[in-house]
């Protein structure tokens, strides 16, 4: 055995633009589509909350993800914020961790009229896609904000640097 003084799958050349976005951080939410027998979901870190009438989500998503067609078909979908109990549903909609029967079966969702929501999520929203455009290797969706329910944010899952940090406990007004 070898020891190393550096990670021995640290990547030789890291992207810087990568880098900075990982230490943006932010609140994991989880965007879902569809319908009952067909419906997808994405955890999403790069987001945005933009005020105003009617008041609107600008959200980057991976254009390949099932939830990218999910959305450009149905125009709609749901975004739940997640807490840090959440940390393995969050994981299975990434696509880094197993989900034995799929990611849906992991937790109960309630089926809305912009599509399946985390039923334990305190606070959510229902949205419509605005637009769509290509920024990078990413989309871009820009959605109105048609309903929007604020519940507890006790133990919110934050994401930086590639981990999920439990930030310390702050109080409701």
């Amino acid at each position: 055995m070898t020891i190393h003084d550096t990670h021995p799958f640290a990547d030789p050349d890291p992207d810087p633009v990568r880098r900075l976005r990982g230490r943006v951080g932010g609140v994991v939410s989880l965007w879902c589509a569809g319908d009952p027998d067909d419906r997808a979901g994405l955890t999403v870190t790069s987001y945005l909350v933009a005020g105003g009438e009617p008041a609107r989500v600008l959200a980057l998503v991976d254009p390949d993800s099932d939830l990218a067609e999910a959305v450009e078909e149905t125009g709609r979908a749901t975004l739940s914020l997640l807490q840090w109990a959440d940390r393995d549903l969050a994981d299975a909609f990434a696509g880094t961790a197993p989900a034995p029967g799929g990611v849906f079966r992991l937790a109960p969702f309630e089926q809305t009229l912009w599509g399946p929501r985390l039923a334990r999520a305190q606070t959510w929203a229902g949205i419509s896609v605005e637009s769509v455009t290509e920024v990078g290797w990413s989309w871009l969706l820009t959605c109105t904000l048609d309903h929007v329910e604020v519940g507890e944010d006790a133990e919110p899952l934050v994401h930086r640097r590639g981990r999920y940090l439990r930030p310390p406990a702050s109080p409701t007004p």
